[in-house]
């Protein structure tokens, strides 16, 4: 019995064999072929059609943290894919597991710069865990297999498929590849040994939780040996949902505009647990809390890949394990002696708690009782997207995440991610609240995919936080160059205007007093909505007004 089929519909086929149920992309001429076939099973593996290919690069980034499983995304050639790197970049410093494929110049035509044609496995060989190019369709099962692989392995990320555009048009019969099923490292007995040793002799153990590839169970077992070990919990940058933050052992969050008392705990901790994260340059406020390459802590370090491990620290106990499978073989042991500690971990939460009672800034609306009230008003499984921008630490400062799978959020710090992220999250659970936080220079480098949210009726609440400058970068040429500003200031558009041009519901607030009702209008309203937040400019960071950054710029001139 014959199974001819052509590139394309071999493409998706193992899209649907490996269990993918939605590809977001910009469609293209260079995979009309793969376009097809995804109209004949659009039933079961669904075409989200974005506006540019930025946005459904970090679409299906969000959607991978959110399944745990790889994210699809299919553009053209050239400009689609330059569009598409930046949400691959993303994938990779945020190790998340997402598969681009990328419409390619027929095979005829390679190596003669024709029509959009950029070398791809070239350009996306450094950000791409795997960058490769099918050339015959009969590899199509196997090339496809291998991309799940190397996206789900080890350290996860970004692979990425050029595929030429004459050969999906090739007609053959092979087999389909079967699903692909990940084994998790996992620790020795031996390393367990020594991880109880030294927590036999450790005062002031804590633990740091990041990376990625975690999903709720593991929350529960790193709460579960938290409770019975009595360790504080400390998250890295961007990953404060792995741990119930109204919890008692909760320790806060290694970000930008980290609590200085927390920053002290880690340098002065001498038994340092870090499971899955990489401690890069913010969580190590630029590797200032970890002596780099010998660290004063006994560290600890949990890794699913072994190559990360000695990297950059010189761990005491470096343990080649996934996070979940460490997790699941700490149920079994060490037993831990928690009353040396017990004033420490107390310490630890009472320095999070304090720093998270709520400043006051310049202004009539304040961003800290913003916050609060979606404290108060939000279900614990809500859904806050970020992008990058000053107006984000207020958030991750003063918001308390109490589930896992809550914050969708770039460690790449990258603009332009609170929209796209935020659409992908409440089509993948449309019962749930979702409400994306964007600056308002964040928001226009992907405010486009609001037409997205209007399309396929994914009603998020969009925010955005309206100052009149890119706030970020103002404050640091204010401390570096007091007074010279150049560049930063931005003339923005009437954004509740734009979002009814788009169909949505949007609004305005000026005052603190106004944004309860307007949140509850905008939730309310059935359809994607924005409030547009004018906040004065001066109130730039939870501590800091921008008149203090340039004076304190000014007397170190």
């Amino acid at each position: 019995m014959t199974n001819l089929r052509t590139g394309g519909e071999l493409i998706v086929d193992q899209l649907r064999a490996h269990g993918t149920d939605r590809v977001f992309g910009v469609p293209g001429e260079s995979y009309l072929p793969v376009l097809d076939a995804l109209h004949a099973h659009s039933d079961e593996l669904r075409f989200i059609a974005c506006r540019q290919e930025g946005g459904a690069a970090m679409m299906a980034e969000a959607d991978a943290k959110l399944t745990g499983r790889p994210g699809l995304c299919i553009v053209t050639r050239g400009p689609g894919a330059t569009n598409a790197s930046a949400g691959i970049h993303i994938a990779r410093q945020d190790s998340t597991p997402v598969i681009l494929l990328v419409g390619q110049a027929s095979r005829a035509m390679l190596g003669r710069e024709a029509f959009q044609e950029i070398d791809l496995p070239a350009m996306f060989a450094p950000v791409a865990k795997w960058a490769t190019q099918i050339d015959s369709a009969e590899r199509i099962p196997d090339v496809i297999a291998k991309a799940y692989a190397v996206a789900l392995s080890d350290r996860p990320g970004p692979v990425v498929v050029s595929l030429p555009e004459d050969m999906l048009y090739d007609e053959v019969d092979v087999a389909d590849a079967a699903p692909i099923d990940i084994e998790l490292s996992r620790p020795s007995e031996t390393d367990l040994a020594k991880l109880g040793e030294l927590f036999a002799t450790a005062e002031r153990p804590l633990v740091i939780v990041g990376g990625s590839a975690w999903d709720r169970e593991a929350t529960e077992r790193l709460q579960q040996f938290a409770e019975r070990a009595g360790l504080p919990v400390a998250a890295s940058f961007r990953r404060q949902d792995y741990f119930d933050n109204d919890h008692p052992l909760y320790a806060g969050d290694l970000g930008l505009g980290m609590n200085p008392k927390l920053a002290k705990r880690v340098r002065d901790t001498d038994l340092l647990l870090v499971l899955g994260a990489r401690m890069g340059e913010v969580p190590s406020a630029g590797y200032t809390l970890i002596d780099v390459p010998s660290p004063r802590q006994a560290l600890v370090h949990v890794h699913a890949d072994a190559g990360e491990l000695g990297r950059v620290y010189d761990a005491r106990l470096p343990i080649h394990a996934h996070p979940r499978a460490m997790l699941a073989a700490l149920e079994q042991g060490p037993e831990i002696d928690a009353t040396r500690w017990c004033d420490w971990a107390q310490a630890a939460n009472d320095d999070y708690r304090a720093f998270n009672v709520p400043t006051t800034t310049p202004g009539p609306l304040q961003m800290t009782e913003v916050v609060a009230s979606l404290i108060e008003t939000l279900p614990d499984d809500a859904i806050i997207t970020n992008g990058a921008g000053n107006y984000t630490v207020f958030i991750h400062r003063f918001y308390r995440h109490r589930r896992f799978g809550t914050q969708l959020a770039p460690t790449a710090g990258s603009m332009g991610y609170g929209v796209p992220s935020a659409v992908a999250a409440k089509l993948r659970f449309p019962e749930k609240t979702v409400v994306s936080f964007s600056g308002d220079g964040c928001f226009l480098m992907n405010g486009q995919e609001l037409a997205t949210a209007v399309r396929y009726g994914a009603n998020v609440v969009f925010i955005v936080v309206n100052n009149g400058m890119l706030g970020t970068i103002r404050m640091h040429q204010e401390r570096t160059y007091p007074g010279h500003v150049i560049g930063t200031e931005l003339v923005n558009p009437d954004f509740a205007a734009l979002a009814a041009a788009y169909g949505a519901h949007g609004a305005v607030v000026e005052r603190t007093e106004d944004f309860a009702a307007a949140f509850a209008n905008a939730r309310d309203s059935g359809k994607p909505s924005l409030l547009e937040l004018r906040v004065d400019p001066e109130a730039l960071t939870p501590v800091r007004s921008l008149s203090e950054i340039r004076a304190e710029g000014s007397s170190k001139a």
